[in-house]
């Protein structure tokens, strides 16, 4: 019986027939959950599905997608996430390179026509697919043929009717999850997860939110298709907590739902939380909207909200930071509840396996670095993915030839077992001999009136690096750029004040599983096209 199964049974068993799983459509129990997985897998089996299979899932979060991958577990196959704000190109690019023999998506979800998606792919790049497993029915109330001529349409309805098989035993240490790294300027890579190490992890994350006290109920704002949501389903199954399972995050059916089932922990970034307490206000729900919020885990993506851990701390949020990645899980570390509140909200953390370790090391010479000290962060776990799948260069390349796993990222050690995330190597500036947090410049530009979100990069000149600053303005602002940098000037040391502010309409983005993330490597090169053009 594999890691996952074992969950099932026990939660079944434990929880029996008391509804457990809440949704837009209504309530299950694990007892209930066990029964359709057991079917599921039945009928994903009658397909020719088996062990080693590939089964894309581009597909929003619910009882489906969570039925399905226990399903693929059971069986040994592989699910391949795949974000559902992805479209033809990148579609077509993680099913071809993944092998997938199955493709699972909604035939229309938030107003996107996914029929119509995938039917503008290139078809020979799918050519592998034997199935699309369509969940749930089309705009016009039934389900539409497939539009790719050999692949076979099979509704997820159809699955759940199916007899549960006896099935062969999947060995623990069989792949269960493959994630795509967060490249923007490059095919991401695929890192692959085993199921007795996606186990071992849920049982880090659940003990290190304290999922397993009475009470729990955990709230999904994040999608399953990325590590963040991911990461925090794998702690709810090792404990069989209380769950809410909405299909997509929308503020407002956020808030009711976490009202009505007396949530106590959810994960989220800073404009999903911002956007949730504005949610709140309008239903009226009160300056502490949450009172049984226990935990939260999470990560700040918007710079225009660099102040947004305070309010959070006014109105009951019990911001967590956290560190993570596809290659090592997210919550590889997480704050402690005893952490300086200063500090809590911050990216970062302790490790939350028992043998998760940090080395901070100088990113030229690789000797370790005094704490307090930024470097390059290095890191281990016996959770990690199990490599690159295909692409054994890359796996090689990511560790050191003593196993640890370069991360790309820089951090420092906070001196009692944990560190605090800094930024991407290719993100932290190199000024003047010094590495700098381009936060730093960044909230002293936000703190200047009418800039309401800055991005700060490096350009080399012939002086040595300096800084450029884009920013973006609040409605009716105008830019005084010399004002600007004067204003740094004033507060930073003289060498990272911005050569230049530049404004924009919007910062350049690519959307990742958790909203969109800011492109800083284009940032860079219009930089370097500013200094041309100078």
């Amino acid at each position: 019986m594999s890691g996952f199964e074992l969950l099932l049974e026990r939660a079944a068993a434990r929880r029996g027939e008391s509804p457990a799983i809440h949704t837009e459509a209504g309530s299950v129990s694990w007892h209930e959950l066990l029964r359709q997985v057991e079917r599921v897998a039945g009928g994903m089996a009658s397909l020719g599905i088996s062990l080693g299979d590939r089964v894309a899932f581009w597909l929003p979060n619910g009882l489906p997608y969570l039925v399905l991958h226990l399903a693929c577990a059971r069986l040994g196959a592989v699910t391949v996430a795949i974000n559902t704000r992805f479209r033809e190109r990148e579609l077509a690019d993680i099913v071809a390179r993944s092998g997938a023999v199955a493709l699972v998506l909604a035939p229309a979800a938030g107003g996107v026509d996914y029929l119509s998606v995938l039917g503008a792919t290139d078809a020979r790049a799918l050519g592998r697919l034997r199935h699309l497993i369509l969940a749930g029915l089309g705009p016009a109330g039934r389900s539409r043929p497939s539009p790719l001529p050999a692949t076979g349409v099979v509704e997820y309805a159809a699955l759940a009717d199916a007899a549960p098989w006896r099935l062969p035993p999947v060995p623990e240490d069989a792949p269960v999850a493959l994630f795509t790294t967060s490249g923007t300027t490059a095919r991401p890579k695929f890192a692959l997860h085993a199921q007795n190490r996606a186990v071992a992890h849920g049982a880090d994350v659940a003990r290190a939110f304290l999922y397993g006290e009475p009470g729990t109920v955990v709230f999904h704002a994040l999608p399953f298709c990325g590590v963040f949501g991911y990461s925090q389903l794998l702690g709810c199954l090792a404990t069989s907590a209380d769950m809410v399972l909405p299909s997509a995050f929308d503020p407002i059916q956020a808030a009711r739902m976490m009202a009505e089932h007396r949530v106590t922990h959810t994960s989220g970034t800073d404009d999903m939380l911002h956007r949730l307490l504005q949610a709140a206000d309008d239903l009226g729900l009160g300056e502490r909207p949450f009172p049984r919020l226990r935990a939260i885990g999470y990560a700040a993506f918007n710079t225009t909200l660099a102040r947004f851990h305070e309010t959070a701390a006014r109105r009951g949020l019990p911001l967590r930071g956290a560190f993570g990645m596809s290659e090592a899980y997210s919550f590889f570390a997480l704050r402690r509840a005893d952490e300086p509140e200063g500090r809590r909200h911050a990216g970062g953390g302790t490790p939350v396996g028992l043998h998760g370790r940090v080395r901070i090391v100088d990113p030229d010479g690789g000797e370790e670095v005094p704490v307090g000290e930024p470097g390059a962060l290095l890191i281990r776990s016996d959770n990690m993915m199990l490599g690159y799948d295909g692409d054994p260069e890359a796996t090689k390349a990511a560790f050191t030839d003593d196993g640890w796993f370069r991360t790309g990222d820089l951090a420092r050690l906070d001196g009692d077992g944990g560190f605090t995330f800094i930024g991407r190597q290719g993100d932290v500036l190199r000024l003047s001999g010094f590495l700098v947090n381009p936060l730093e410049i960044e909230d002293r530009l936000c703190a200047y009136p009418g800039i309401d979100g800055a991005q700060v990069v490096e350009l080399a000149t012939r002086a040595g690096n300096r800084p450029v600053a884009f920013v973006t303005l609040e409605a009716g602002a105008e830019l005084d750029e010399a004002a600007a940098i004067a204003h740094c000037r004033d507060g930073l040391a003289a060498f990272k004040a911005p050569v230049r502010v530049v404004a924009l309409e919007a910062f350049p983005t690519a959307m990742g599983p958790n909203g969109a993330k800011i492109q800083r490597a284009k940032l860079r090169e219009m930089a370097k096209d500013l200094a041309g053009a100078g």
